[in-house]
């Protein structure tokens, strides 16, 4: 980053303040930073949650401050080359080790560059933070609204911004950077202040407080004067014991809140619920009732129609009965059919059994009608036998 990128410039699309016409919420939706691809010019996108409230001489701080990194990385230079300092330190001759040797020049050159941004008055700087891809939507929309309107709007803190997304999707582990921007980095107490609520209230893991000077002066971890890239660590603010405990809290509260936003759902159609029914019903509601008679008039027009109504109605409640009558009827007819198909089977029957009978008796009187083979009498032969 340079100093550019830690300002806005006029008429920048992807920027937000309390002036603009889109709404915060809608803004954020709109633009997202996973969504927004970095194409050379819509780096970051940015919201204002308050102006600063000091002046910066800026430009004799960087110069200023460029001297004296010019100096340092020289300096740092010349001991990593200087054969007569020993790679390791001896207590008991006192001589110090290379290391030792630059990390003194590191930390004078450390508190000359404070000194420097104070007398200038560039001393605003910001919180760092790393946002995964499939986070950093959600990340930053908490942010930038606890800054407009939350936790962080009680702070000093009064800007961030996000980096958008590369044009090239071959990063899948890509880390969008966060700046929660603070007037001074060297007020340690509200630096503090600040620290807390990210880790309190959004459970962010923060990389450190960066001056804006060192970001003008490119000041990074590869820089060759191994200045620290930091103004705060943030073990120097509070301990790890305390930015954990609070981390913790945040996300303790957030397993036991997640049923939260289904019970307000449903407490809210409840009463919804119970304010309609205490609303007087209008009359025109009264169509709900099956009636295909009904009236589309309110109240009816005068007796001669509610009349007609209750005779139309009447004429239906009289035709119900009918058809059950007719059903009945049918149900009737059917059981005298079929006592009709019994009373003629059984005289079929009857029939039946009259004609067997008579055949029975005729088969008789024509075996007795019968030429029977009569058989000689002995008597008689012995009658007309001759003595």
């Amino acid at each position: 980053m340079s100093k550019s990128e830690d300002v806005i410039n006029p008429g920048y699309t992807y920027s937000w303040n309390t002036d603009s016409v889109l709404p915060l919420q809608d803004f954020l939706t709109k633009y997202k930073p996973s969504m927004v691809q970095n194409d050379g010019k819509k780096p970051w996108i940015w919201v204002q949650g308050s102006a600063p409230t000091h002046e910066e001489r800026t430009q004799e701080a960087i110069e200023e401050a460029s001297a004296l990194l010019k100096e340092v990385t020289q300096r740092v230079e010349a001991i990593k080359n200087d054969e007569s300092i020993p790679l390791r330190s001896n207590k008991k001759t006192g001589v110090k080790s290379k290391k030792e040797v630059r990390e003194q020049v590191q930390a004078e050159a450390t508190e000359k560059l404070k000194e420097i941004a104070i007398k200038h008055g560039y001393v605003s700087g910001k919180w760092l933070i790393f946002a995964s891809a499939d986070k950093v939507d959600t990340i930053w929309s908490n942010l930038a609204k606890s800054l407009v309107s939350g936790p962080l709007a009680s702070t000093f803190a009064y800007l961030a911004k996000v980096a958008t997304s590369p044009e090239s999707r071959e990063s899948p582990n890509y880390q969008h950077l966060i700046c929660v921007y603070i007037p001074d980095v060297y007020d340690k107490v509200r630096v503090t202040e600040v620290m807390k609520i990210l880790l309190r209230n959004h459970g962010i893991g923060l990389s450190g407080v960066k001056s804006d000077l060192y970001t003008a002066l490119g000041i990074d971890s590869k820089h060759a004067s191994g200045l620290p890239s930091t103004t705060w660590k943030n073990s120097a603010l509070i301990s790890d014991a305390e930015s954990k405990e609070l981390r913790d809290a945040f996300f303790a509260d957030l397993a036991s809140n997640k049923v939260t936003p289904a019970k307000e759902l449903l407490e809210t159609a409840t009463s919804d619920v119970a304010a309609a029914a205490s609303k007087p019903k209008p009359k025109l509601k009264k169509k709900a009732d099956v009636d295909p008679f009904a009236s589309d008039n309110d109240d009816g027009e005068g007796d001669e129609e509610n009349k007609r109504k209750q005779e139309l109605q009447a004429k239906v409640k009289r035709a119900v009965p009918k058809k059950k009558a007719t059903d009945d009827a049918f149900a009737s007819n059917d059981e005298e059919d079929e006592a009709k198909r019994k009373e003629e089977a059984q005289a079929k029957k009857a029939k039946s059994a009259l004609f067997a009978k008579k055949r029975q008796v005729s088969d008789v009187g024509d075996e007795d009608q019968r030429p029977r083979k009569r058989k000689p009498a002995k008597s008689q032969d012995r009658e007309v036998s001759p003595t």
